[in-house]
């Protein structure tokens, strides 16, 4: 297929990779070197704050306005109507606006992309989005000199362009999964899952137990154990080979903190929240099972003993 050609030829194109390396550094260095204020502002670009990846929330803007702006330059073109043309001019200043913020959270989501594939194709998405852009910013000007014919024209080129470039991003998501949920497959155990002894689980030190498909993080804090997902829902990092800070524990892959309490997003890139998972520990012995997300979880502390169990020891040993 022709897309399909198409996708492997950005894929192949290795130019891309100096410039992708000078964009994301100078990006990420901005972040890092604003401190507090470059991470609330990556935060909110990210759509930490949203529980969703705000860039697919703010593309439907541009998207929705430009394809408004066609159809009303067809129906303005068709009829001769100048107030129609008005109508269709506003539709794509309102595109322009909102793809100013679709692309700024976009760059941000990009500067985490290391893998050759998704970041060319990402970089060419941005770069398309760019043409689209300046086309219908030429429309505009066109359009205000009184040349509607050029205007139009300028607009359905524009409108070609966005096209070309929504369907990279749609294969950025559904092909490379990118801003998606990456701990959606985990499934923690309903009911109360053996997992370790607490004697080894040492203090302050998280540890990854794997329970079936689910890959569950647990941490000590004095008679507590706490435990979330392990499995970074960004783009699928180790959290039991992140740092702690406090009640949280940093990504290693790029810098997502979550909640060891509940598991909730507390610094992006992620905006999903690991799940929480209860624990308790029995006979010495740690136990978990699934909690909810964004909840309160239960951790239990260490219970006595049952008594059917003191009794069968008892009977063991001829006590």
């Amino acid at each position: 297929m022709a897309s399909e050609a198409l996708v492997q030829a950005i894929t192949r194109q290795e130019w891309m990779d100096p410039v992708a390396d000078l964009l994301q550094g100078a990006v990420s260095g901005a972040v890092e070197k604003t401190g507090a204020t470059g991470q609330a502002v990556a935060d909110a670009l990210h759509g930490t704050w949203l529980g969703h990846p705000l860039h697919p929330a703010l593309t439907d803007v541009p998207v929705g306005a430009w394809t408004a702006a066609a159809a009303l330059d067809a129906i303005a073109a068709a009829r001769n109507s100048e107030a129609v043309d008005q109508c269709a001019t506003g539709a794509i200043a309102i595109g322009l606006v909102g793809a100013l913020g679709a692309a700024a959270a976009g760059l941000m989501d990009w500067r985490h992309i290391s893998h050759q594939q998704p970041r060319r194709l990402g970089l060419t998405h941005g770069l398309l989005n760019i043409g689209a852009a300046l086309l219908y910013g030429t429309s505009l000007i066109a359009r205000r000199r009184g040349a509607r014919g050029v205007g139009r024209g300028l607009a359905f080129l524009g409108y070609a362009t966005a096209g070309l470039s929504a369907y990279l991003g749609g294969h950025l998501v559904f092909e490379h999964h990118l801003g998606v949920d990456h701990a959606t497959e985990q499934k923690p155990p309903q009911e109360w899952t053996w997992v370790m002894a607490e004697s080894d689980l040492p203090e302050g030190e998280p540890r990854r137990v794997d329970v079936g498909d689910a890959r569950i993080l647990l941490l000590r804090r004095g008679d507590q154990i706490l435990a979330i997902g392990e499995k970074c829902t960004h783009l699928g990092g180790p959290l039991a080979e992140g740092k702690l800070e406090g009640d949280s524990i940093v990504c290693p892959w790029h810098g997502s903190r979550f909640s060891l309490e509940d598991g909730h997003v507390i610094n992006g890139p992620a905006v999903f929240p690991e799940r929480c998972i209860e624990t308790r520990v029995r006979d010495g012995q740690i136990e978990v099972r699934a909690g909810g997300r964004g909840e309160s979880c239960q951790h239990h502390r260490a219970q006595p003993a049952p008594v059917e169990s003191e009794a069968r020891e008892m009977l063991m040993t001829g006590s």
